[in-house]
């Protein structure tokens, strides 16, 4: 039977159509990025992690290249205040390259998540070496002489950097069952791989040298991690959520290991924090109610603008 024009028009269109079949259904042109949908619940939780981003993106930033989001990328910053006391770090060239390329990736964390909700001007950050001394000083029960500079060398950035990402990345374990929509769901997932990601790297690299006295201290750096630990379970004021990178072989994986390269409870399941306990460790004072530590003035967002608002009587 001979084609007419009709036909030849109609079976050219289809075979388009099936050439072009995987980019029309391909995953980024079916999601719904009208985000209006999302839940007030699902914006304050995904605007919430936005400060613990801005942390690390402006520490790992000026740890490698000496300057942060004002210059990299200002529009993500909303018109927040620049850092206080943030620099390039004494970096040897591999850990550098790694703290580079977490700095990239917590860039593009802050730029998913404000496509996804509005978002909030950075907030204030004090990332001086003073800051970190008064952390580390709090872990250790009395002051390091001299004091801790995360900025002095690759191991004490590396230190440093385990009291960061853990943090969020517990976060975001806790927020991923309080959400409602798919595509906030997706976007958590999504930032919890990476952290955890972040996170391991972190410890395996610090675990190859657990053994090693951080100069001038002559302080191991398995002892240095048990005591971080040991603080953000003090000030998180929520039970045990943190382990360093030696345990007693009980507390290791399945009762039977002292190594723990990477951290979960009895199952070698993630510990998760709400945003009450990621404030009261990251404010320094086990308060989520009291700004300091690395946010004198707070943290931004509904939720822990909330906290400001409704201090304690008692």
């Amino acid at each position: 039977m001979a084609l007419t024009a009709t036909s030849t028009a109609t079976i050219t269109t289809l075979l388009v159509s099936l050439l072009f079949l995987p980019k029309f259904y391909s995953f980024e042109l079916i999601i719904d990025y009208d985000y209006s949908s999302i839940s007030k619940s699902d914006v304050d939780l995904l605007e919430f992690p936005l400060n613990l981003e801005f942390l690390e993106a402006e520490f790992f930033l000026h740890g490698s290249l000496g300057y942060g989001l004002d210059k990299f990328a200002p529009n993500l910053t909303k018109g927040g205040p620049s850092p206080i006391g943030a620099k390039r770090a004494k970096l040897d060239p591999f850990t550098q390259d790694i703290i580079k390329q977490f700095a990239f990736q917590e860039v593009g964390h802050l730029r998913a998540i404000q496509k996804t909700v509005k978002g909030f001007p950075r907030p204030l950050l004090d990332l001086s070496a003073a800051a970190f001394a008064k952390v580390v000083d709090r872990a250790f029960g009395r002051p390091l002489a001299p004091p801790f500079d995360p900025y002095a060398s690759g191991l004490n950035f590396l230190l440093a950097s385990y009291l960061i990402p853990y943090v969020g990345l517990t976060g975001y374990v806790g927020a991923n069952s309080k959400l409602q929509a798919p595509t906030s769901k997706r976007l958590v997932a999504g930032l919890l791989a990476v952290e955890s990601g972040q996170d391991a790297i972190i410890r395996a690299s610090l675990y190859e040298r657990a053994t090693v006295k951080v100069p001038p201290y002559g302080i191991t750096v398995a002892e240095f991690t048990d005591r971080f630990s040991e603080l953000r379970n003090k000030l998180g004021h929520a039970g045990f959520k943190d382990e360093g990178l030696v345990v007693p072989p009980v507390e290791g994986a399945e009762g039977k290991i002292i190594g723990n390269v990477l951290a979960g409870n009895r199952n070698s399941i993630a510990f998760e924090r709400s945003p009450e306990e990621v404030l009261r460790i990251v404010y320094g004072g086990g308060n989520e109610h009291k700004p300091g530590g690395f946010y004198p003035k707070g943290a931004n967002g509904r939720i822990a603008r909330s906290h400001l608002h409704s201090v304690p009587t008692d």
